[in-house]
């Protein structure tokens, strides 16, 4: 076994304190497992798998990517695991941890100057025209996570662990979006076993472009880029939930306080989300969201030094 044997698999449990009494049952994935400590290992598992399969991606090649942390992460480790040359454009907006630990595995930074440390589409805009500049170099696969549908397949597994760890018995799934392809590949994955079970966004509400809204700066990590993403799938989403930064920090730091889930933002966004539409959908019935990535990622940043 090897490290990329490492991930998925990981556990779902129920939140027992911050739930209310009047709520559906909430269930979350750990995501935090995977060997990064986030739930990007599944897609950057999958988009290097495929490359090297139709020859994208050869030996000794270069990969390049713009992320806010946890996709260079993942693919940090990947590219390590395979032996290629990765190249990340990320930005000070995104916790210095995240930085830190995919430079750890071997990626070498490029780093684009934010505004006030907030995430905006022009940032987001930067990045990419920034990381397409890199990946015109010979040799180099650049995965735009944005735009590459390998990434859907690579949550198909997510899906089907779900589906299997709640033995069926699933009303909803709610999770927040930032290239939206995690909640397209596990909403794909749940609803062909039952077509009915809700699949609900989650967005940014000072950036709630889905729901029709203006793109403005937040800072919730990893998700709400501004625009809608190209990998965005209406026809499978039955809602979208946008929740304030202020209220998914907050959540995040009752996670870890009333539940001993140490998560970051974006965690507690999905939790906030879970709960409105548990209270909707009511007792008896079962919601399953993630916990996207560990709080260790976070420590250098506010979420846990407000009170």
């Amino acid at each position: 076994m090897d490290i990329l044997q490492a991930i998925g698999h990981t556990s779902l449990v129920r939140l027992c304190k911050v739930v209310p009494p009047d709520c559906a049952e909430i269930l979350v994935k750990l995501e935090w497992e995977n060997p990064t400590g986030s739930l990007k290992d599944r897609m950057a598992l999958g988009v290097i798998a495929r490359a090297e399969r139709d020859g994208r991606l050869r030996p000794g090649g270069t990969v390049v990517e713009y992320t806010g942390g946890s996709t260079g992460t993942a693919l940090a480790l990947v590219c390590a695991a395979r032996g290629y040359r990765l190249r990340i454009v990320s930005s000070d907006a995104f916790s210095h941890d995240k930085l830190d630990h995919m430079a750890a595995l071997g990626a070498e930074l490029t780093l684009v100057p934010s505004k006030g440390g907030l995430t905006t589409k022009q940032l987001i805009l930067d990045m990419i025209e920034t990381a397409r500049e890199l990946s015109r170099a010979p040799g180099t696969y650049w995965t735009d996570q944005l735009h590459n549908h390998d990434s859907i397949a690579g949550y198909h597994p997510l899906g089907e662990e779900i589906w299997t760890q709640t033995d069926g018995r699933v009303d909803a799934f709610v999770h927040c979006v930032g290239t939206a392809a995690s909640l397209r590949g596990v909403a794909t994955m749940l609803k062909r076993h039952r077509p009915a079970i809700r699949a609900v966004a989650v967005e940014p509400a000072e950036s709630a472009v889905l729901s029709g809204g203006r793109p403005g700066p937040h800072k919730i990590e990893g998700v709400g880029i501004g625009d809608t993403p190209p990998l965005w799938e209406p026809a499978l989403v039955d809602e979208i939930v946008p929740v304030a930064t202020a209220d998914a920090k907050a959540m995040a730091r009752r996670l870890a306080r009333e539940e001993a889930l140490f998560a970051g933002t974006s965690s507690g966004a999905n939790v906030l989300a879970a709960i409105e539409v548990g209270r909707r959908l009511g007792p008896g019935a079962r919601v399953v969201t993630l916990m996207c990535d560990s709080g260790l990622k976070y420590v250098s940043t506010d979420v846990y030094r407000e009170r």
